[in-house]
């Protein structure tokens, strides 16, 4: 069955863009993302026979132009430089903060980086001819021109939003669903009125920005959430902030964070939140826009991980999800394991399932004073 025309939900082509560089894990060892991570997606859409030739787009490697539109050349040189040592020395320690616990040189760092680059590019590219572009190595939303930051290199939404500006779209909205601030999206594009970011994000939560009141140089929202935020409570600032917002501003393209790691079990947040959740969260807003860029991001528990984003991938193409996953695909999620995940707190549901349970929950009031504050002139 070729899923790609099967896509009725969405109702364009879809895209699925990654590469074999994510196979092997990155990040060398003792770090949150030294985990199989997109390889293990990739991995699980094709047991499942989720991935058809048509659907999937080899990831290019950006060209040192491409990522030199927004990342200073020096810090550029320096990573290659890094990746080439296999070590950064002081300089590079102190001036592009590479080498360090939260950012460390590992082999292949350059390639693997600078190829979720280009699969953000490609999404937007083909976001231009009113596809979806699914990117789940992209979200590196806290990437800096001149320096790493919260173990991201390079800023691979920047590179989509720049391709979709370049390519002559007016009015590109942003949302952010990682757990995480997406600061460096946001720095990019604070006083640019073609761009409104939108980043829904754990409070108290490093980087420790997007205040309610953040509007940076004035087309920033930000919704900081309390702890163990809920579906419904995510579902409620979608329709009573998110998509107002959006349909204010009346997008032509949108391009989306869907980070994994708000949701329950994730050992960097403390969010509550199910796969589903996240799902109709995309779906509701690429449902605004022609074209779309939907991205990857944080996410620190590989079977949750996985399951989000290769569910993610069975949604935008409309495959049905099974209740029972068959013993090939439950046999790779069992083969999956993680330091940061006790065994105690592994559920079963993560090698046998897709979907988690729904997560709802009560609204509470610090979710529902959000929406009058981003929400006013």
């Amino acid at each position: 069955m070729n899923h790609v025309a099967a896509d009725r939900t969405i109702g364009r082509t879809t895209h699925f863009i990654s590469s074999d560089v994510y196979r092997p894990k990155g990040f060398g060892d003792n770090h949150p993302l030294a985990i199989p991570r997109v390889g293990t997606v990739m991995a699980l859409c094709e047991t499942l026979g989720w991935i058809s030739e048509s659907g999937y787009e080899a990831s290019p490697r950006a060209s040192t132009d491409q990522l030199s539109r927004y990342h200073d050349l020096d810090y550029i040189e320096a990573i290659q430089r890094a990746d080439a040592a296999g070590k950064a020395d002081n300089e590079l320690r102190q001036e592009y903060c590479l080498g360090t616990r939260e950012n460390p040189v590992f082999a292949g760092m350059f390639e693997r980086a600078r190829t979720s680059c280009g699969g953000s590019i490609l999404a937007a590219q083909l976001a231009l001819q009113g596809r979806v572009g699914f990117n789940p190595a992209g979200g590196t939303h806290h990437g800096m021109p001149g320096r790493a930051h919260g173990f991201c290199y390079f800023n691979d939404p920047v590179m989509a939003i720049l391709e979709l500006l370049e390519g002559g779209v007016e009015r590109v909205f942003y949302a952010d669903l990682d757990a995480h601030h997406g600061d460096g999206v946001e720095a990019a594009f604070a006083d640019d009125s073609r761009v409104l970011t939108v980043s829904i994000h754990e409070t108290g939560r490093w980087p420790f920005s997007g205040d309610p009141t953040d509007r940076a140089g004035g087309f920033s929202r930000n919704l900081p959430v309390p702890r163990n935020f809920n579906d419904s409570e995510l579902d409620y600032l979608m329709t009573n902030a998110v998509l107002p917002l959006a349909n204010a501003f009346d997008p032509e393209v949108v391009v989306i964070v869907c980070g994994a790691d708000g949701l329950k079990g994730d050992p960097l947040s403390t969010m509550r939140l199910s796969n589903g959740a996240l799902w109709r969260a995309v779906g509701q807003l690429i449902s605004l826009t022609k074209g779309a860029v939907v991205l990857g991001g944080g996410g620190y528990n590989p079977w949750t991980v996985a399951r989000c984003w290769a569910g993610l991938w069975a949604v935008l193409t409309d495959v049905t999800i099974p209740p029972c996953l068959p013993e090939s695909a439950a046999r790779l999620l069992k083969s999956l394991d993680c330091d940061l995940v006790d065994e105690e707190d592994r559920e079963p549901g993560w090698t046998t399932t897709i979907a988690d349970p729904l997560a709802p929950g009560p609204i509470r009031n610090a979710v529902r004073s959000l929406p009058p504050v981003v929400l006013a002139a």
